[in-house]
Order: structure tokens, then C-alpha cells, then sequence
């Protein structure tokens, strides 16, 4: 029985000829990541077990963008503790105020991660990178910490279950669409620890931005990653903004799947996932009587270009009703930038929007959007538990750019119309 991308990957890794699922291995990492929150953890295990340098200050990626530029106090002194941990061991890829970003919107951008890595992050949604035909995982600090100091991460070798992409995207929808789709076909469980593998003719229909949404929340339907083929599009995206040598690893014409599912891109219509769960999905025209009091249009998931460019569209020479708070966050400064030299960010403001310097702040219930009691948001993130961005009496749909954007002009949740 042949093996499937991730498990290809994860035995080049671990120096092995074969792994099958279930087994346990060692591998080498390509990249460590972690940001604000989650490496000063990271950085205090790395202390107490005594390690006294990293592996390799070039394969290590500290991000601050969850509270940065700082809220507070404690993120001040978290933030501190990056720059003095990151400034001690000469850390190649930190990335501050005004040169960070998103850290998954601004990995793939920088070239810090491509096809064939190992890739291991202190941030569920690591797997975004998967979206270039690496394995990519989220992991908790502790392991962080010994990735740094090591270079070695152990994994159980997943199952997968292969998703086999059929026609192209109506108009009107995107990746965020497509994987809202499977997580409420599949369930918040429906891929419990199992790799989330895209393949079949309709992955050529699907740019990089849809891609790396579809990855970012395979974690959402219990992933250990997602992950797609390398094919032209995805080289065009890699080339000359890669650090290394990307390797493409392809699925064996026999590899072994616990399920295949077939997806009808064309059949896609604009879907929300009403509270609280990402499973809890709708065609946005079965909630036009929604009303919501908040837009939030970015995030790792959907603050990238595209996003941007389809909030620019629909608001574009219009006004977000009266009411409606309505918050734009480019995923990186490069975004912000292009988005200036564009007007974009002059349109976002005519429309009455407010526009953030990049930053996770609201989807998690951080800063730059909180939720009071019995508010409502209709936001591009990826997770709309019980309290995620404010009270617990609050509610959150999550939806695509276009349906976020043509909500904030109506004050009710709207099915865009392109």
C-alpha cells in the first residue's frame, strides 16, 4: 500500500523509507513558529529544562500579532520577553511592529515556509501551511519549547480522508465557503486527528488565498493538518520568495484513505455558520433576518489580498448602515500597503469602516472589536464558540469576505451579490 503527501513528508523526515498511520516517529522541522501569547510559555520551559541555544536561529519564527501593538500590561511584558528571547539567540524571523503581520498570512507571504516542510507552531491554525504542500501542525508550547532547542518533534503518523475536488467556485464564493461546506458535512469531529487531503481537477480552479483558508480551519473539523498538491499555481506562488529549495511530494496512485468525499465546487453556495459551533452551517439566504451589530472582514483566515479586494468591491462607493460597526484588518503591512497604493483603504473609510494595522485582536476576544452582551458579529474568522470574542452572551457567525461585507451595507446577514 503506497502513502499519502503528509505521510510521505513525515517519513522523509523521520529518515524513513515508509510510515503507515498510527505509527509513531521522530522528525527533523523545517520551521518553529510561535507568537506573543504562546512562545513566552515556550520560552519559560526552554529555561527550566535547561536548554542553552537553539538549533538553528534560521528555522525558528517568533510573530507578535495577537495583542500587538500592546493592549495592556501583561502583553507589553509578554511582547518583552519575545524580544529579549528572539534578541538573545540571534532569531532570524521576528517579526515586530511594523514589519509583522497575522503570523499565517505572513509566513507564506515572506517565503518562510514551502513545499516539503516539517512545520510545527505554538498556534492551532499552523496548519495553514498545507496550502503549499508542507505538513504543518499546531502543537502546544512545551513542545515548542523542545523544537527550538532540538529540531526534532514526534508525531502519530495520521489516517487521512481524501477530499476529491470537482468544477469551479460560483462567482459569489471562495475558500471560506468551500471548508465551512465540509465542516458542517463532516462535523467539528469529522476529521479527528486525521490529514485533511485536497486533490481532483477542481484544486486547479482555487487560488492560493482559497487554499490557505481551506487549510487554516481544517483544524476546526479536528485535523492534524490539511494539505494540497503542488501544481502550477502553487509553484507561481513560491517562486523567488521561497528561502529553500521547495521538494513536492505527491500522493501514491494507491495510498490508503479512511474516506473519500467528493466536493462539487460548482454547487457551493455562500454559507455562515450561525452559534456556536463551525459545524452549525446555513446558506446565507436562510438568515437574512439576522441582524448583527459588528463586521469583522480579516484574520489568518481571511485577511489576505483577495479578502481584501472583495471587501473593496462591495463597499466601494457605498455606506455600512447606520449602526453597524464595521472593522478591515489586513493580514500583513504588505497588504496595508498594497491596500493604501490601491485606495482601498481610502474606499474602507468613505464606507464608513475602520481599518486596523494587522492584528488577531477580535477573533479571539483580544482587543480591537470585544463583543458586549447580547451583541452580534458576523466575522471572516474561523471559531465562533461560546464567549470568542466578548461576552458570553454574544454571538458570532462566521462567514466569507463577500457575505461579511455585503452584511455591513444591510445590517442583516446578506447573501452577496457579484
Amino acid at each position: 500500500m503506497g502513502m499519502t503527501m503528509t505521510q510521505k513528508i513525515l517519513a522523509a523526515h523521520a529518515g524513513l523509507e515508509r510510515v503507515v498511520a498510527g505509527q509513531l516517529i521522530n522528525a527533523k522541522l523545517d520551521i518553529v513558529l510561535g507568537n506573543d501569547i504562546t512562545t513566552p510559555v515556550a520560552v519559560n520551559e526552554f529555561k527550566k529544562a535547561g536548554f542553552e541555544g537553539v538549533f538553528d536561529k534560521d528555522r525558528i519564527a517568533i510573530v507578535l500579532d495577537h495583542f500587538v501593538p500592546n493592549k495592556d500590561i501583561k502583553a507589553a511584558e509578554q511582547s518583552k520577553q519575545c524580544r529579549e528571547f528572539a534578541c538573545e539567540h540571534c532569531v532570524s524571523h521576528f517579526y515586530d511592529v511594523g514589519k509583522m503581520g497575522i503570523e499565517h498570512a505572513l509566513l507564506p507571504e515572506q517565503g518562510v515556509v514551502t513545499a516539503g516542510d516539517c512545520i510545527i507552531g505554538a498556534d492551532s491554525h499552523t496548519c495553514t501551511y498545507g496550502a503549499v504542500g508542507a505538513f504543518s501542525t499546531g502543537v502546544g508550547s512545551t513542545d515548542m519549547a523542545a523544537g527550538m532547542a532540538t529540531g526534532m518533534a514526534w508525531f502519530k503518523v495520521p489516517a487521512a480522508i481524501k477530499f476529491d475536488l470537482k468544477g469551479k467556485l460560483p462567482a459569489n464564493c471562495s475558500g471560506k465557503d468551500v471548508i465551512l461546506t465540509i465542516i458542517g458535512m463532516i462535523g467539528v469531529d469529522g476529521a479527528l486527528y486525521r490529514s485533511m487531503e485536497f486533490c481532483g481537477e477542481g484544486v486547479a480552479n482555487l487560488t492560493m488565498d482559497d487554499r490557505l483558508c481551506i487549510c487554516n480551519m481544517a483544524i476546526e473539523a479536528g485535523a492534524k493538518n490539511g494539505i494540497f498538491p503542488v501544481d502550477d499555481i502553487t509553484r507561481a506562488y513560491m517562486a523567488g520568495r521561497c528561502e529553500r529549495t521547495p521538494v513536492e511530494y505527491a500522493a501514491d496512485p494507491d495510498a490508503e484513505y479512511e474516506r473519500v468525499i467528493e466536493i462539487d465546487l460548482s454547487a457551493i453556495v455562500p454559507t455562515v455558520a450561525c452559534p456556536h459551533l463551525p459545524e452549525n452551517t446555513h446558506p446565507a439566504t436562510e438568515l437574512t433576518d439576522i441582524k448583527v451589530d459588528q463586521v469583522v472582514i480579516g484574520s489568518c483566515t481571511n485577511g489576505r489580498m483577495e479578502d481584501m479586494e472583495v471587501a473593496y468591491r462591495i463597499l466601494n462607493g457605498k455606506k455600512v448602515a447606520d449602526g453597524i460597526r464595521c472593522i478591515i484588518i489586513p493580514g500583513t503591512m504588505q497588504i496595508y500597503r498594497d491596500c493604501v497604493e490601491k485606495g482601498y483603504i481610502t474606499a474602507f473609510i468613505d464606507a464608513g469602516a475602520v481599518v486596523s494595522t494587522p492584528t488577531c485582536g477580535p477573533c479571539l476576544g483580544g482587543y480591537m472589536g470585544i463583543l458586549a452582551a447580547g451583541e452580534r458579529c458576523i466575522a471572516t474568522t474561523n471559531r465562533n464558540f461560546v464567549g470568542r470574542m466578548g461576552h458570553v452572551e454574544s454571538e458570532v457567525y462566521l462567514a466569507s469576505p463577500a457575505t461579511a461585507a455585503a452584511s455591513a451595507l444591510t445590517g442583516y446577514i446578506t447573501n452577496p451579490e457579484v
